[in-house]
């Protein structure tokens, strides 16, 4: 595995420590699960920018979708575990 280096001031560097130790964990895999922990949350957020940007593009090439107050209802009765049927899309008008 290679090494990477970074440079950190020194009162983070304790503060990691400290954290690190009382999370029972070695500051290096402390500092690797943060990393861990951003990338993964960073690739996630990408996703789900992609998600939007692909329903997007795919409302404004059909002119179809679920109006609000529908796509809400249907997800409050999904919620309270009730049957309910997905919503049809249709043309989008204002």
């Amino acid at each position: 595995m290679p090494t990477t280096t970074i440079r950190i001031e020194d009162e983070l560097k304790a503060r990691v420590a400290a954290v690190a130790e009382r999370a029972g964990k070695t500051a290096h895999a402390f500092i690797l699960d943060a990393i861990t922990q951003t990338v993964e949350q960073a690739e996630q957020d990408n996703a789900f920018h992609a998600l939007g940007t692909e329903r997007w593009q795919a409302i404004q090439a059909t002119g179809q979708t679920v109006p609000w107050d529908e796509a809400k209802a249907y997800l409050a009765a999904r919620a309270q575990g009730e049957p309910v049927s997905k919503p049809a899309a249709r043309k989008f008008s204002n």
